[in-house]
């Protein structure tokens, strides 16, 4: 086999490994059945995995792109449907209709407002689990502190350079 057909192999790997369709286990199973060196095969491993994280990275930034796009048209189409209410109080036009559309101001149902400064009840309020500050516990542990419920830890992990 040579390097053409090598890389040709990894290729139509990385093309599975970004279908969504595809079984992880089959990229996994098609990556070992490759007969190559095994620094060969880490060469490519890591040609994968950054390009994955690549194509990850840059649908993470179109996704917010696109999200900044979206508030933009939904803000505007508020600004709109504000400016068209004030418009039709100003002038009185509180309920007509036009050959495309029907328009009316009219009272939304009742909500609760509540006032600044005045406690609440506690039979209003929604009782909730605690939950554990984890960074609050590590920034204590390093600065020294014993506990008996938790304890600093050192993983490891493959790093691609």
């Amino acid at each position: 086999m040579n390097l053409f057909e090598i890389s040709n192999e990894y290729l139509a790997i990385l093309q599975y490994a970004e279908d969504p369709a595809v079984d992880p286990e089959v990229v996994a199973n098609t990556m070992e059945g490759i007969e190559a060196d095994f620094e060969d095969k880490a060469d490519a491993y890591a040609y994968i995995i950054s390009t994955l994280k690549g194509d990850a990275a840059t649908i993470d930034a179109e996704l917010k792109r696109l999200k900044a796009r979206k508030d933009a048209i939904e803000n505007n189409a508020d600004r709109l449907k504000k400016s068209l209410e004030e418009a039709m109080r100003v002038t009185g036009k509180t309920k007509f209709k036009t050959a495309m559309h029907s328009f009316g101001i009219s009272k939304n149902p009742q909500s609760v407002r509540l006032i600044e400064g005045v406690e609440i009840p506690e039979q209003y309020l929604i009782p909730q689990e605690p939950r554990i500050d984890k960074k609050a516990i590590l920034a204590d542990l390093k600065a020294g502190k014993k506990f008996d419920f938790a304890e600093l830890q050192q993983t490891d992990g493959l790093r691609i350079r």
